[in-house]
């Protein structure tokens, strides 16, 4: 295996459990000894799916153990009181705010346990695959390994993907989103506690940039800048029209006024962290026979706006598990893990770029709240119809392609139905009642 990240040490658990020999190669040292190092965030949103991946490692409670409880998304407008917007209908509903590199360790642990075998500081340089050999350089040398097959668990920017593309083409591209981020940080108030509410994501939105804040066990938040990389000509700021601190110190006092006081080491953070990119990768193949495959970011980095790229990646170790449970033949094994998983991987990839334009211009638009007063309703009236959006891809598990497919007509019909309303009075809600049984089938509402 290739790569000791989350989806790399989950991978190497959910084998080793099942009494594969694994030998993990990372290109990192250990961050038990040198502490975390790299990773484009340091905060995740983990939701059901990546739950579900971590009680089949037996890892859920050491996680859970760290992380912070998120009801929902506490949306902060230019003027007036934040409001809470629910994920869920209750506290049985809601993600968690996990730190990257705790969560790494964690599943770094899992794996060693478990009985895979972990080399730190080994890069991959190259594969030879007809004669199933993989390179290594660490230590200042170069290390030649043998490999029944290999499984890329090295994120976005995959050594083994290149390998395997420089053999057969994989129809590699990466769409760009044309907007950046910076990191900045809200340290714990005076008495140690937490400066703003913790249970909840915040967020700044402004149309098209915006501020998210999500919170650390440390009593910590990890803030995170989104906006253009380039001047875009319609007077939002972008990076390159906010080149330096002093120019992101008057953003703040102009567009984030009651964020600005809780970030007391915002200049030195702005000049500090790097400007991160954003994109999504699409590959034609995942695999090469039974020499090789890809999950995860190595396969379908996506942009992080829905939360789901590590829910997803520990999703795909569960299919690939199961996969290799159901066949001896990696070829076969490999390729049903395909069909299976790049219908929902394009489907999440799909509804994370469409989240970014509903966190930074919706979450406090009229319409968009009764449209949403109106899901909550039909909700209730067809639990096991009826069932929201951000409920089906982040508190269920069924395929993301069909969480997309049922979202979208669901969509119509709220649209259709508050076109030009103020209110949810006057609407036709029998009416309603007989599109959503015609339309939807029943679907099971537990995970």
């Amino acid at each position: 295996m290739i790569g000791a990240g989350l989806a790399g040490a989950l991978m190497a658990t959910l084998l080793a459990q099942r009494g594969w020999t694994v030998e993990v190669y990372e290109s990192r040292g250990d961050p038990r000894l040198h502490g975390f190092a790299g990773g484009r965030s340091i905060n995740l949103a983990l939701a059901e799916r990546g739950l579900h991946a971590l009680r089949a490692a037996d890892a859920d409670r050491d996680v859970l153990a760290q992380a912070v409880m998120m009801r929902g998304r506490m949306v902060h407008p230019r003027a007036g009181t934040p409001q809470l917007q629910r994920y869920g209908r209750d506290d049985r509903e809601v993600i968690w705010s996990v730190s990257r590199g705790e969560l790494n360790v964690t599943l770094i642990n899992a794996a060693e346990a478990a009985g895979a075998t972990i080399h730190f500081d080994r890069r991959l340089e190259a594969v030879d695959f007809p004669a199933k050999r993989a390179f290594y350089r660490g230590g200042g040398e170069l290390h030649r390994v043998g490999f029944s097959t290999l499984i890329g668990c090295d994120g976005a920017g995959s050594s083994l993907r290149a390998q395997m593309h420089a053999r057969t083409g994989l129809g590699e591209r990466t769409e760009w989103l044309g907007h950046g981020y910076k990191e900045l940080e809200i340290p714990p108030a005076a008495d140690g506690g937490f400066r703003i509410e913790p249970n909840a994501l915040h967020i700044w939105p402004r149309g098209r940039y915006m501020c998210i804040a999500l919170p650390n066990d440390e009593r910590t938040f990890t803030v995170t800048l989104f906006m253009a990389l380039e001047d875009q000509g319609d007077g939002d700021p972008s990076f390159e029209t906010v080149p330096d601190a002093a120019a992101a110190l008057a953003l703040f006092e102009r567009d984030f006024a009651d964020a600005l006081p809780l970030i007391p080491e915002l200049v030195h953070d702005f000049e500090a962290n790097p400007i991160g990119t954003l994109g999504t990768l699409y590959l034609d193949r995942w695999h090469l026979g039974g020499d090789a495959v890809l999950i995860g970011d190595a396969a379908h980095a996506m942009v992080p706006f829905h939360g789901q790229g590590m829910n997803c990646a520990f999703e795909d170790c569960v299919a690939l598990a199961g996969h290799l449970d159901a066949t001896p033949d990696l070829a076969t094994a490999y390729a049903a893990f395909e069909a299976q998983r790049m219908p929902d991987a394009t489907a999440i990839q799909k509804m994370a770029l469409d989240n970014y334009i509903e966190m930074r211009d919706l979450v406090d638009d009229p319409g968009f709240l009764l449209q949403r007063e109106l899901e909550l309703a039909l909700q209730a009236r067809h639990p096991t119809r009826f069932i929201p959006h951000y409920a089906m891809v982040t508190f269920m598990r069924i395929p993301y392609s069909l969480a997309l497919e049922r979202s979208e007509i669901q969509r119509r019909i709220l649209e259709d139905a508050t076109r030009g309303r103020a209110s949810l009075a006057g609407i036709d809600i029998p009416a309603l009642d007989g599109a959503i049984e015609q339309a939807l089938a029943p679907l099971d509402a537990g995970p």
